[in-house]
């Protein structure tokens, strides 16, 4: 049954920092990041939020998409979207990646009507130098499941998975801790990287981007989220 509440948001901080303040804020919320899942199993999962931001640089736009799909069946239920000036926005920094994108994506997710049980970001979970990425970042600020699926790994260090679709090898830090898995989800293709965010183990994240893929390499709700930020941006359906 899916949850007609409205997603609450937690304000820890202001979005308007220095990099060297945004990162002094990493490494003072890490320390509450939840890596115990909220669910026994999957089939307790019921709807599942792709999240993903495309610019614009000669409108000088960017749009922060959410969609929100049924699971395990990836039924569309629910679309939104923020539009706002690239110019005004955090700048893009290595690691600081939640600055500039979660302000945008958490006011889109905001807008949704339903709570959904799972949000996938376009970003870092805990794989990332100062465990902290986009996933974990949003994760805590609205109090949900969370997991990051980036297109290539920000840090970190693993073998490379074989060429199989959905073999998987573990991403660990410089003092061999597990912070992640490198999951090719589709043969002959680049392998991408999952992470925890919040509230969800690795086997559970790892078990519910696979189920996400629909023969693509990255799962259909982050599809779907980025072919809606760019439909925005273009206006062309």
């Amino acid at each position: 049954m899916l949850n007609l509440r409205k997603i609450k948001i937690e304000n820890l901080h202001s979005w308007q920092v220095s990099p060297e303040k945004a990162r002094e804020i990493q490494e003072e919320l890490r320390t509450k990041v939840i890596l115990r899942s909220a669910f026994s199993s999957i089939s307790q999962i019921h709807s599942v939020v792709g999240c993903d931001v495309a610019y614009d640089e000669e409108q000088g736009k960017v749009y922060g998409s959410v969609v929100l799909v049924s699971f395990p069946e990836l039924k569309l239920l629910e679309k939104k979207g923020v539009m706002r000036e690239s110019g005004r926005i955090f700048p893009y920094i290595p690691g600081l990646l939640a600055f500039r994108e979660a302000p945008i994506l958490i006011e889109a997710l905001k807008k949704l009507r339903r709570v959904p049980d799972v949000v996938i970001c376009d970003g870092q979970g805990i794989a990332h130098p100062r465990r902290f990425g986009l996933a974990s970042h949003i994760g805590l600020l609205i109090g949900l499941p969370t997991i990051g699926c980036a297109k290539s790994v920000l840090y970190g260090h693993y073998e490379e998975p074989i060429n199989l679709s959905g073999a998987y090898t573990f991403l660990k830090d410089d003092r061999g801790e597990l912070i992640g898995a490198v999951l090719r989800t589709k043969k002959d293709v680049k392998p991408i990287s999952v992470s925890q965010g919040y509230k969800i183990d690795l086997d559970q994240a790892l078990d519910i981007i696979i189920a996400c893929c629909l023969g693509g390499r990255i799962p259909e709700p982050l599809r779907l989220a980025h072919l809606e930020a760019v439909r925005a941006l273009t206006g062309k359906p």
